[in-house]
């Protein structure tokens, strides 16, 4: 059955890199035989203003029943108040569809200049998984007596035993596979701020220690707080194989990993819900994780290697649920290809890449 994929172009440069990424997925389903089909959504800024409408319930509920993956180019437009399109669009979906997991490998490729100049492919190879439903983004809280001296505003971390306990056992297993195939050393590393968030940290250190001590004793458990995971990533990054870590702080250190990567322009980002439509949640959601650049939106000079990617790991995650072997082996392939183009580049910053956005297809495509 052929993998079904809502395409969502989205702001800025956004339909320009997928539209470049499509090109990457057209030639290798053909190599692999992946059968799949396309549908072209226009959830974005252009839609907003115009009509006034992000996504609705019924739309959503499309994506969850009609689909097997998203593939989302960036959001983000000057004209729409900031906010609108995250939190009507992306955290909705995340949300709605139960995309409980947010996975952001951190790898640097052969050829791509790190800010850590003794750092080399074989020190940041690791991955980040982060709960992606839960804590401060659940957006329990509100504002008394706006606009007073006297203004009070909360935001609650919800941290549930369930959500939790979810998120932990996926990396587990995650980990297990990587050390299993040869990708990984088998080690997990909590990150959290127990020392100071007593409550919601103890739920998450508890978890993780009961959950792997009992189901995965095969796997080393390490714990950080979220400031020295900072600093190790920034100095000692080769201590970290996986990394798994609550919404809020995992929101911030994979900007830093990615930082550390080459930047944003190969840095390439799944919201998953592992267990697809049998989960009655909905398909996963791929994206790179630049932002709309409306700078240099249609001038041909973005770089679209993290979109390239991102539709590696959506080959990888929906052939996994689906048993399609033709489709992760297709993945592969499209990651490898990278690698390959990406060490044409040294010494060049990933973000602004002096060839055109066509030009670095081609050498991808070539690649295959």
């Amino acid at each position: 059955m052929a993998i079904r994929i809502a395409v969502i172009g989205g702001d800025g440069i956004g339909p320009e890199v997928i539209g470049e990424a499509l090109r990457v997925l057209e030639a290798v389903a053909k190599r692999h035989g992946v059968a799949y089909e396309t549908t072209n959504l226009d959830y974005g800024a252009a839609r907003y203003l115009r009509t006034g409408k992000v996504i609705d319930d019924a739309e959503v509920e499309q994506l969850r029943t009609g689909y097997d993956a998203i593939l989302l180019g960036a959001v983000g437009h000057p004209d729409v108040k900031p906010g609108i399109l995250e939190k009507g669009l992306l955290l909705k979906l995340r949300f709605a569809l139960d995309q409980y997991i947010n996975l952001r490998p951190v790898k640097l490729y052969p050829g791509v200049t790190s800010p850590l100049r003794d750092k080399t492919p074989e020190h940041i190879n690791f991955d980040v998984i982060r709960e992606n439903t839960e804590d401060l983004y659940c957006g329990n809280g509100g504002i008394a007596r706006i606009g007073t001296p006297q203004e009070v505003s909360t935001q609650e971390m919800l941290a549930t035993r369930f959500g939790v306990e979810r998120c932990v056992r996926y990396a587990f297993e995650f980990c297990r596979r990587k050390k299993e195939v040869g990708r990984g050393k088998g080690r997990l590393t909590l990150v959290h701020k127990t020392n100071v968030l007593t409550y919601c940290g103890d739920t998450w250190f508890r978890t993780f220690n009961e959950v792997g001590q009992k189901d995965y004793p095969d796997i080393e458990r390490n714990y950080h707080h979220v400031d020295a995971c900072c600093m190790y990533m920034a100095t000692r990054p080769e201590i970290y194989d996986t990394i798994v870590v609550p919404n809020m702080f995992g929101d911030i250190i994979t900007d830093l990993g990615a930082a550390i990567a080459g930047g944003m322009g190969v840095a390439a980002s799944g919201n998953l819900n592992p267990d697809g439509a049998a989960s009655g949640g909905g398909p996963s959601m791929f994206e790179p994780v630049h932002g709309s650049a409306p700078d240099i939106a249609g001038q041909n000079k973005a770089n679209p290697i993290a979109a390239i990617l991102s539709v590696a790991m959506l080959l990888r995650e929906t052939g996994r649920i689906k048993g399609d072997q033709a489709a992760i082996a297709a993945g592969d392939d499209v990651e490898a290809a990278v690698q390959k183009v990406c060490s044409l580049f040294t010494g060049q910053s990933m973000d602004r890449l002096d060839k055109p956005t066509q030009e670095v297809t081609r050498l991808v495509l070539e690649a295959l």
